[in-house]
């Protein structure tokens, strides 16, 4: 018995602790690492341990809170009314279990899809929308009101006097999440993983015009508090905010009992994979509202509801083949193409495999019969085999790229394959967006519909062809007038004469970003120097080990690369570092900027460093010599003073630069 009593404890600790670190991932980061069926089965577990062992259980569990957290990057808001959680079922009986626990003669139930958002409070005060904030951990959220005036269907003003505070889910449709997904992939970023994440980090922009741009929406599907009205039902209020103008949910229905609002629930359910945004259950509430005051709350969830969550759709069907796409780094990515099947209500034939070691690691074979699912009910992904085909043949990852014919490479420790070719076509967009960014060559006005365009009409075939445009047929391009194609053309001549580390940064070698970029062309100093350098040579920079500098000196190793290179030359393009250092007062010093600094960019403070000498870094260490730190800096000006690194702000900064110490 004391060891069982011991395990339990154990369990609950490890429990907590990782639930917590998924809450964190899923809130506050907006990149969860588990799907939400996991993190509910971690949930249910500890929910049950907590109930047997009640000597074990803390006032903080996760059980007892709201995973989220008001992030610091905005002015916190106290709720006047809590924004709480819901209470999962996961089965009919459970949601049976439940409507026992209500008196049903004193009201009927309502049901209405769960939106899968970000959950939101939204204030007016004599019909003027006036702020609006995230739930946070349900007492404290963030003031995000400038990025919800970016949602159109949030009205601004209302037919209301007094002060109304209602609840809505900010989501992405899904729609508005494919387009996004396909502008980070083509401009080199992280894909969204699905659009409730997308949804979140849209909505905690510092920028207002990325919110803008994300097309999010909202359904409102609560009033928290109002004056100088009284209503009696939760359908009632629904058609109040309907009536307001408020875009509220697409379906609600009052249900007469348990077996009414089950089968209201698998109508909704039959009907996800149809609506233009993504849903993963169903709500259930008490309808009226006088009965929901005397049922109350615990400290976590209301008693007058719960949440029904669907469960995770897996079906089965044959691979038929494996395709592979090529990525702007030249990554090999594998898709499986299978025979059609129906998952959460829409029609899916292709899922991703990863890499080379994900599809050795199932036994995949061509011809093998595989359970799919849709992961989040977005992301169709292979679960497994569940049989081999006749003569099935393990599936080996092809020696040439597929497009170019270029040998392929993996290096030690990297799950991906990769083509070696730099020219490679399936590569060249991705590579001309990074080329074209503003933290590379900077060339405004070829964005990817533009450089879409040159490559369809064969303008551009290769990189340093951007160089030899002829803008005559640029401007027969739809869409192109003749003062677009100037402004092209000076762009384009401007961005000759640019520093040495931001055409290093943008011809997109692997591992070497920006700062990497100005240390390799600070050391070097010309291109020339740097295509006679060594491995041994990289390896010496101050920062670099083995992999930064394998990356370098295989890339500049290249013919294609180096052909590449005098070309861009030859067309005028500059091959010297342009970077002058005022003096050394800086020499062997390391900064760490962090927060926001009151007028310098961290691109121009490092640039100020830089020029007399010193160095900055990401993190902060032992060997770090001044954290120069702005407004909101976090956990890095917290670990400086831990290890009493000294701390200035950019007073102190300027003072600097103006006297050497």
């Amino acid at each position: 018995m004391k060891m069982e009593i011991k395990a339990a404890e154990e369990r609950i600790r490890y429990l907590t602790e990782t639930i917590r670190y998924h809450n964190k991932k899923y809130y506050v980061d907006d990149s969860p690492e588990i799907e939400d069926f996991e993190y509910d089965a971690l949930l249910r577990e500890l929910e049950e341990l907590e109930e047997r062992y009640p000597e074990f259980r803390r006032e903080d569990s996760p059980t007892q809170t709201v995973g989220g957290a008001a992030l610091k990057l905005f002015e916190p808001v106290e709720h006047a009314v809590k924004m709480e959680s819901l209470q999962d079922v996961f089965s009919f009986d459970e949601l049976r279990a439940f409507a026992e626990k209500i008196d049903l003669s004193r009201t009927a139930l309502s049901v209405e899809p769960k939106i899968d958002g970000l959950s939101v409070s939204l204030e007016y005060s004599d019909g003027l929308f006036f702020r609006g904030s995230t739930r946070g951990d349900g007492v404290t959220g963030e003031d995000v009101t400038a990025n919800l005036l970016q949602i159109k269907s949030i009205p601004k003003v209302i037919d209301f006097e007094g002060e109304l505070e209602v609840r809505g889910e900010v989501y992405m449709p899904r729609e508005s999440f494919e387009r996004l997904v396909e502008r980070q992939e083509l401009t080199g970023q992280t894909p969204a993983k699905n659009p409730r994440n997308a949804a979140a980090g849209s909505l905690r922009q510092k920028n207002t015009k990325i919110t803008a741009e994300r097309e999010l929406d909202i359904f409102i599907f609560n009033i928290q508090r109002v004056s100088g009205r009284e209503f009696s039902s939760h359908i009632e209020t629904l058609d109040f905010l309907k009536a307001l103008g408020f875009h509220t949910l697409p379906t609600y229905k009052r249900c007469a009992g348990a077996e009414d609002a089950v089968g209201e629930i698998k109508r909704i359910g039959s009907s996800r994979g149809s609506l233009p945004y993504d849903i993963d259950g169903a709500v259930v509430k008490v309808d009226n509202l006088a009965y929901r005051r005397e049922l109350g709350s615990t400290s976590k969830y209301p008693k007058w509801a719960v949440a029904f969550k669907f469960p995770p759709e897996e079906k089965e069907t044959v691979l038929k083949s494996i395709e592979i796409n090529v990525g702007r780094t030249g990554a090999l990515t594998p898709t499986a193409v299978f025979d059609p099947i129906q998952l959460a209500g829409t029609t899916v034939s292709r899922a991703t495999l990863h890499n080379e070691d994900f599809i050795a690691s199932k036994g995949i074979c061509v011809g093998d019969t595989i359970v799919v699912r849709k992961a989040g009910d977005i992301i169709p992904e292979v679960l497994s085999v569940s049989k081999h085909g006749k003569g099935a043949v393990p599936y080996k990852m092809p020696e040439k790229c597929p497009s170019c014919g270029s040998p392929v490479t993996r290096e030690e420790g990297e799950a991906v394959v990769r083509c070696t070719n730099a020219d490679c076509p399936a590569q060249l967009l991705r590579h001309l967006i990074h080329f074209t960014s503003r933290d590379a060559m900077d060339i405004e006005g070829l964005g990817p519909a533009v450089l879409e365009q040159l490559l369809g009409a064969g303008l551009v075939r290769n990189i340093d062809d951007l160089y030899a445009l002829d803008y005559g047929r640029v401007a027969e391009l739809e869409r192109t007038g003749e003062k677009s194609v100037e402004n092209l053309r000076n762009a384009i001549e401007n961005s000759k004469s640019n520093d040495l580390s931001r055409l290093i940064f943008a011809l997109g070698i692997r591992n070497i970003g920006s700062k990497a970029a100005s240390l390799i062309a600070e050391r070097f100093g010309s291109m020339d120097e740097i295509l006679r350098a060594s491995q041994e040579d990289f390896e010496a920079i101050d920062g670099f080990g083995e992999i930064l500098a394998g990356s370098a000196f295989e890339f500049f190793s290249l013919p294609e690369t180096r052909a590449m290179l005098g070309r861009l030359e030859a067309r005028g393009v500059n091959m010297k570092s342009l970077k002058e250092v005022k003096d050394s007062r800086f020499a062997g010093m390391t900064f760490v900027l962090t927060g926001t600094l009151p007028t310098y960019t961290r691109g121009e403070a490092s640039g100020i460093i830089e020029s007399f000498g010193g160095k900055t870094s990401s993190s902060v260490s032992k060997k770090t010599t001044y954290v120069l730190a702005g407004e909101e800096a976090g956990s890095k000006l917290e670990k400086a003073r831990s290890l009493g690194v000294t701390v200035i702000d950019e007073e102190r900064f300027r003072e600097m630069i103006k006297n050497p110490e």
